[in-house]
């Protein structure tokens, strides 16, 4: 099993793959004319929405839900690794992973917004509903479905649990077992109660632990303020091979800061784009936008903050690709949340490790609750009928079990595995976006136009020569014979 995931990633995750999401992301972002920075204004205007409905969610719950599902373990565990693997440097393609990444994801979310369907009472939109809608393919589209509920229900939610029960094991010395059973117990609970109660979860618990997170990292980085500096100059060296230390694995940094800044913010993956789908707009723009900018809450903040604070404090190690150490600060610990466990004690005095147990809680279990939903989405698209209610039922008790068998093994192993489950839906939704690129760009454009004339957008498929948009079609039709129109 270990030599079938290790050969996996090796193809999924190759270099060459590794460069090509660049190039799109860059494209997207020329195509789209970087809208993820000359509408951020505008963006800010959005967030301001909190209207939702009985079928949908309100733009700020859809926001603070993949802001859930991106803000997990990545952004503690995923940067180590990153720095651990490809040195400082690999925190700077993370950065640009998130710039160009915030075009992807502004152009899967305003996809899932123009191709939504609403499935019993509920809006449901991602890749598998605009890759059958937009490009009429219903065997791609159930591809990416069953490769979303593998890769969501079985292989990604054993990295949530099993780092937060290797945090907490390092804080307060209790077994895996005894924390993933808890983990699992109170997750089963959760998932019980359907998408209202997860976006009701999110919407308290995300902004709590993502700005508690932020304000530690803000204080650490003032007690280590004079570093600034030389941490700058450290990852900006490290990136383009000029520092002595590094020059040799800037391959790595790329590829390193690459895979891991794409699994903290999802850009691309499409996966938090299913929450953007569920939300209640009155135009799929504006939905796109706010999911753009939940890609810079969490790598510009939340990543870049534990990158900082572990490089002040220099508690990291470094490997070479032959195994060796080319930094070691911290013989002996285990390539994980130690790392940032260890720097939060060099200010808060033995507080470091439960902060990170505690954040990693919140991170990981927020996390893995919009797996849930996601590959719930997935399921529902692909089980049209009767069968979703057992189907449903199942697919909690596989993700229950993965989500519980995680807390049972390595970081190393969790990782691998978690690997091959994001490299088996990002090649599928990149494919779709690129070729499903034009109904953004004609959306974008109209959106703007409206905007331009100070009137409240409104999208009108039909008129825009989008097709295959059923549910903005029959709106519109009710809106206008309920008027009298």
């Amino acid at each position: 099993m270990d030599t079938i995931i290790t050969t996996l990633n090796g193809v999924l995750w190759a270099p060459p793959v590794v460069y090509l999401i660049l190039v799109l992301g860059l494209f997207f972002s020329l195509l789209t004319r970087f809208c993820q920075i000359r509408l951020i204004k505008e963006t800010w205007y959005l967030l301001r929405d909190s209207h939702g409905s009985d079928a949908g969610v309100s733009p700020l719950q859809a926001l603070w839900i993949s802001v859930g599902s991106r803000v997990g373990t990545g952004n503690i565990a995923g940067v180590v690794t990153a720095i651990a693997l490809g040195g400082p440097g690999a925190v700077f393609w993370m950065w640009v992973v998130a710039f160009i990444g915030a075009a992807s994801a502004f152009m899967e979310s305003t996809l899932a917004q123009i191709y939504k369907v609403n499935y019993g009472g509920q809006y449901r939109g991602g890749p598998a509903f605009y890759i059958e809608k937009g490009i009429g393919s219903k065997g791609f589209a159930r591809l990416f479905a069953a490769a979303a509920i593998v890769a969501l229900a079985i292989l990604l939610p054993q990295i949530q649990s099993s780092t937060a029960a290797m945090a907490i094991d390092n804080a307060f010395d209790i077994e895996p077992v005894i924390t993933g059973s808890i983990y699992t117990l109170v997750f089963a609970v959760v998932i019980l109660g359907g998408v209202k109660r997860i976006a009701r979860i999110s919407q308290v618990v995300v902004p709590f632990m993502a700005f508690g997170y932020i304000l530690v990292t803000l204080f650490m980085l003032v007690v280590n303020s004079e570093s600034f500096p030389a941490v700058m100059r450290l990852i900006i060296s490290s990136a383009f091979a000029v520092d002595s230390t590094f020059g040799g694995i800037v391959g790595a940094a790329i590829g390193w800061g690459v895979k891991r800044g794409i699994y903290s913010n999802e850009a691309g993956m499409g996966t938090a784009v299913h929450h953007a789908g569920a939300a209640e707009v009155s135009h799929p723009v504006k939905q796109g936008l706010i999911q753009a900018f939940s890609v810079y809450i969490d790598t510009l903040f939340v990543c870049t903050g534990t990158a900082f604070i572990i490089l002040s404090t220099g508690m990291y190690n470094t490997f070479a690709a032959d195994g060796s150490l080319l930094v070691n600060n911290l013989e002996g610990v285990e390539m994980g949340p130690a790392y940032a466990q260890a720097a939060i004690d060099t200010v808060f005095a033995g507080g470091g490790s439960a902060f990170i147990a505690v954040s990693l809680l919140f991170f990981t279990f927020t996390s893995v609750i919009a797996f849930f939903y996601i590959a719930e989405t997935n399921l529902a698209f692909l089980i049209r009928g009767k069968g979703f209610t057992v189907g449903n039922l199942l697919l909690k008790a596989v993700i229950i079990l993965c989500t519980f068998y995680g807390a049972s093994i390595t970081a190393s192993e969790a990782w691998a595995i978690g690997d091959v489950g994001m490299g088996l839906i990002i090649w599928i939704n990149f494919v779709a976006m690129v070729m499903l690129s034009k109904p953004v760009l004609i959306a974008l454009k109209d959106y703007e136009q409206q905007r331009k004339r100070g009137i409240e957008p409104v999208f009108h498929p039909a008129k825009l020569g989008i097709n295959n948009a059923e549910f903005w079609d029959n709106r519109l039709h009710v809106t206008s014979r309920c008027c009298g129109e």
